[in-house]
């Protein structure tokens, strides 16, 4: 299993609740929070630079996070930003991500997806030197190639059950929500009833864990999680 990668994060937030809540959810993870409790302040630490990730309110006293994130991107500080915001209609998504936002996440949240959004964000900005190979047990995914094998059978995938478990494969021993699924594998930036998740974790399944394997797609509460279990 996949350790989890310690992140330095600066937290651009006003509400106390939220970044008592945030200081207690993070601490076990053991990713470095340093926090801002207005835009002004926000945007002189996340000048300075030093961290991995900016977690950002949209309604800030001082400047608003759209400004913020704006005033840092043209000023060529690209440390990747997550909106953390209780806007969360699909012009205040776009708008955001427009801005110059990497993720987006509505009020009220899930830590555990909070904490998967922190880990794929962190994860892409360290990628570039990072194998394409990806391996989890006997499974393995090559994504230049795009072969998919369990021990020596070769497994065909469409190219959507392929970026689905790349994905999960990256993830390997976390919990990913379903709709971080939607968004990352389908762009699904909406609330949806669909089971189209479901379907192809189901398809996945039958693919990867036939022959006697082990299974290695595990659901959770909201999501799935990558990895042999006990």
């Amino acid at each position: 299993m996949n350790e989890p990668e310690r992140v330095r994060i600066l937290l651009i937030e006003d509400d106390d609740k939220t970044v008592a809540y945030l200081r207690r959810g993070l601490a076990p993870e053991g990713h470095a929070l340093s926090v801002a409790t207005d835009g002004c302040t926000g945007l002189i630490q996340a000048a300075e630079g030093g961290f991995d990730l900016l977690i950002i309110d949209r309604m800030l006293p001082g400047i608003d996070g759209l400004a913020l994130l704006r005033t840092l991107r043209t000023g060529k500080i690209d440390t990747p930003a997550l909106f953390l915001t209780a806007l969360g209609s699909i012009d205040d998504r776009v708008t955001g991500l427009r801005a110059g936002g990497d993720d987006y996440l509505v009020k009220p949240f899930e830590l555990a997806e909070l904490e998967a959004r922190i880990c794929a964000v962190a994860r892409r900005r360290h990628s570039p030197g990072k194998s394409t190979r990806l391996r989890v047990a006997d499974l393995a995914l090559d994504r230049l190639s795009g072969e998919v094998t369990r021990g020596d059978r070769v497994i065909e995938l469409t190219p959507r059950e392929f970026h689905l478990l790349s994905f999960l494969m990256l993830h390997e021993g976390q919990i990913v929500p379903r709709r971080l699924l939607l968004e990352k594998v389908w762009n699904y930036h909406y609330e949806t009833r669909t089971s189209i998740v479901q379907t192809h974790i189901s398809r996945l399944r039958d693919k990867i864990d036939t022959d006697g394997g082990r299974p290695l797609i595990r659901t959770v509460k909201r999501g799935y999680c990558m990895g042999l279990h006990d």
